[in-house]
């Protein structure tokens, strides 16, 4: 995205600096690789999402279904959260909601649901407020110690206390789990609130992400965990519980306007105290020799976040996890993940350090135009270099938002707005760039806290389904 801005006659960057022609053409090469890898998983994302259409839908009754639900003072969106859990038709299934210490009305909404399926988790002080994680650890041992289940066919769903499951996502989601090699599902995450611009790009973001990256991996079986509407097979987590106690110094709470959650070293089970934790058991399944995959017809709906302030709190923490998520690189290497796989997880894991050089470029580019005279096109010969550029600083957003769009009924309608949608994509994306600068500096001084999102009051209220008979 940044070597259009890039003033060159031609390769190799002649008649700049060393430090420049060396910096851009590490960049020039870097764009030119991440554009047709995006190609790829283009067309590899098309064709697993045609193959799972195809494929005829498998009774989710062959799995017993566990909702995991982490709830600290989620009193706007708890009860929207469960009812529509309480909806889901399938005869095995427990909702288990983590209340873990919430001091307002969770609780008490709580208590007021009669639904059998439900069974509420109490974490009191101490114990409470211990970061996601820890909520997430705590409730698998309380229900695999409490409730006899079979580790090959019960499938552990975690659910953020705003999302809203598609009921019906479990018959997709099953079509994965008949293969025992299967270990992990995500869905497709949508913004149920994508009525405001800020919340749209996330909506689009989120899209990218799942049609083309996710679904480009599934051959593979190396799709990325994500937290909200993430399935997991309980063997899967039973195999990665190392129940490693981790270090013991004592987490940091960072002040905040926002509601503050310290990250707590020793949780032990299968998620781990990561920023990312969802991302960070995805990787080592995946390193277990677990298959994870994606699927795009069955989706779980959450928040976005409305304020530019709050989004770049919450993906400066995103963006910080998959700096300790590099932390994985040489167990990844050494794994027994498909060759072509591997070497593209490890690429996929080291982006940020291609993210800052590009970025890097981006303000040697601005720096070259303002203070040194360098002009970004001096004749019209050159007018080839820049549509070049283009396409290669462009094209992978719009594969990205094609890829995103082209299931519409309207297929050409979708391709002609998913091209639109790219270009005002590609800039939301610059907007949130500068997430990498505050993640690396609190990476490298050893912040690990995180400030909770709050919720947006749901509008309409009524939009609540009823329980399912």
């Amino acid at each position: 995205m940044v070597p259009q801005l890039i003033a060159v006659e031609v390769l190799p960057f002649k008649g700049l600096d060393p430090f420049f022609e060396i910096l851009f053409l590490i960049t020039f090469l870097i764009v030119v690789a991440m554009f047709f890898w995006t190609v790829v998983l283009f067309f590899r994302g098309i064709k697993s999402d045609r193959h799972m259409a195809r494929q005829e839908e498998v009774n989710p009754e062959l799995f017993e279904w566990v909702f995991l639900v982490p709830a600290l003072n989620e009193e706007v969106t708890i009860a929207d959260s469960v009812s529509r859990l309480e909806a889901i038709e399938v005869t095995r299934k427990r909702i288990v909601v983590i209340n873990d210490g919430s001091d307002d009305r969770t609780a008490e909404i709580l208590a007021e649901r009669t639904d059998p399926d439900l069974y509420v988790v109490e974490r009191k002080p101490p114990q409470a407020r211990q970061g996601k994680a820890a909520a997430l650890n705590y409730a698998f041992d309380e229900v695999t110690e409490r409730f006899k289940l079979d580790p090959a066919t019960t499938i552990f769903c975690i659910v953020d206390a705003d999302g809203r499951i598609n009921p019906e996502s479990l018959p997709h989601v099953a079509k994965h789990f008949v293969d025992s090699e299967v270990g992990g599902v995500q869905t497709l995450v949508r913004i149920y609130n994508r009525h405001r611009i800020l919340t749209w790009f996330q909506d689009i973001e989120f899209s990218i992400y799942g049609h083309l990256f996710q679904a480009g991996r599934n051959k593979w079986g190396t799709a990325g965990m994500g937290g909200n509407g993430q399935y997991n097979r309980m063997s899967a987590l039973q195999s990665i519980d190392d129940r490693d106690p981790g270090p013991s110094e004592e987490a940091i709470v960072e002040k905040d306007p926002e509601l503050e959650v310290a990250i707590e070293p020793a949780s032990r089970g299968p998620w781990r105290d990561r920023l990312t934790e969802d991302q960070d058991l995805g990787l080592r399944l995946m390193i277990a020799g677990w298959k994870c995959r994606h699927d795009n017809h069955a989706t779980v709906e959450q928040q976005g976040v409305p304020g530019l302030r709050r989004l770049f709190r919450q993906r400066t923490r995103w963006s910080q996890g998959n700096l300790q998520a590099m932390g994985l690189i040489d167990d990844m290497v050494t794994s027994k993940v498909h060759l072509p796989a591997r070497f593209e997880q490890v690429v996929y894991l080291l982006m940020p350090v291609w993210q800052m050089i590009v970025g890097a470029s981006l303000i040697a580019s601005i720096y070259l135009w303002l203070f040194e005279d360098v002009g970004f096109v001096t004749n019209l010969d050159q007018w080839w270099w820049i549509y070049f550029l283009y396409i290669l600083g462009f094209g992978g957003t719009v594969m990205g938002a094609i890829a995103a769009k082209i299931g519409d009924r309207n297929k050409i309608l979708g391709i002609i707005k998913g091209i639109l949608t790219g270009q005002v994509y590609a800039f939301y994306t610059w907007l949130l760039w500068p997430v990498l600068l505050r993640s690396s500096v609190r990476q490298v001084i050893g912040r690990g806290t995180w400030a909770k999102t709050s919720r947006e009051q749901i509008d309409p209220p009524e939009d609540t389904p009823e329980p399912a008979s």
